[in-house]
């Protein structure tokens, strides 16, 4: 049984703005706006939610399958991601376009200015899950990341047509999708990833209150920023988790991401949702201190330390049994 993995995957621009875009906006101007920024650096970085997510994964010992759609520029990436247990068999290879491009520009408040280019993504509704499915033996989960939107519909249908979990993380295809759409994505989710305006964004879009929504999925995660992450499920006092300490703020793309991969570690290890969303946190701020989205390096010990140090002991026990990084 495996988790499967569906989203982007794509090739992250990150450029650093040394000033804040608000001193630059003229709030009487907006509909004219036109704006140019002198950033100083210009990192060129493997990413894709997809992608990221099952780096995390297979950096913590698991062995994800990627589902998602790139162009035939994809052969050094390919091989980057299995080096790191990533299974790349399923991913459909375009004959005409270029894998996705995501190009960012971060601020010193790291507030961010963003592009996206959907190139090969488009093809992702072109993939069928069951065929997957049957080559890996079955699926624990499968994750709806962002994506080609009509692929994500399709992906949902077919979880919900063949009786596999499946977890919806529209994420950023929430600014796109109309209430209908949002509907069909999230209905009957196992689990909805969203971070606290996504939340309100679905709640307004949908028309569903917040009571409404936690009928309609099983678990809702709400990751909080700075703040850390509250888990909810109906009839249940939520779960809210602190944020681990970071040892330097660097670039937060992929920040979620990897909160993700590790929430669903943890799941696939049968822990507990606190520990979830503990090792989510964790994993999360490994990325925020580097440029890059799958530019850091974990090892079994000082993962661990790490853990023990933001969240006790006891819980650091429980991950050690099975996180299987690396050791220095």
């Amino acid at each position: 049984m495996s988790l499967l993995v569906t989203g982007s995957i794509a090739t992250d621009h990150l450029m650093t703005f040394p000033g804040r875009f608000a001193d630059s906006l003229v709030v009487e101007q907006l509909d004219k706006i036109a704006l140019s920024f002198l950033v100083e650096d210009l990192e060129v970085r493997r990413g894709g939610c997809a992608a990221n997510i099952c780096f995390g994964l297979g950096n913590l010992g698991l062995r994800p399958v990627l589902v998602g759609a790139v162009g035939e520029d994809f052969v050094d990436y390919r091989s980057w991601l299995v080096r790191h247990n990533v299974d790349c068999e399923s991913v459909h290879v375009s004959q005409t376009k270029h894998t996705a491009r995501f190009v960012c520009t971060n601020d010193s408040t790291m507030a961010q200015i963003a592009s996206f280019y959907a190139g090969a993504m488009s093809e992702a509704r072109e993939i069928e899950l069951e065929p997957i499915a049957d080559r890996v033996g079955g699926v624990t989960y499968v994750l709806v990341g962002p994506n080609d939107p009509e692929g994500m519909l399709r992906h949902t249908n077919e979880c919900r047509k063949r009786g596999y979990k499946f977890i919806a993380d529209p994420s950023q295809q929430l600014a796109f999708g109309d209430g209908d759409m949002i509907k069909e994505l999230v209905d009957g989710a196992h689990i909805l990833f969203s971070n606290e305006y996504e939340s309100a964004l679905i709640e307004k879009k949908t028309g569903w209150s917040h009571e409404e929504i936690l009928d309609r999925v099983g678990t809702l995660v709400v990751t909080l920023g700075a703040a850390g992450v509250r888990v909810e499920r109906k009839g249940e006092e939520p779960i809210v988790v602190a944020a681990v300490p970071e040892i330097a703020k660097v670039e937060p793309t992929g920040v979620g991401d990897a909160f993700r991969a590790g929430f669903l570690a943890a799941l696939e290890w049968g822990l507990s949702l606190e520990r979830a969303a503990q090792l989510g946190c964790l994993l999360a701020v490994y990325v925020v201190e580097k440029v890059g989205t799958q530019e850091y390096t974990l090892h079994q010990a000082a993962f661990v330390r790490r853990f023990a140090d933001a969240y006790g002991e006891d819980a650091a026990a429980e991950i050690a049994a099975h996180v299987q990084t690396p050791r220095p």
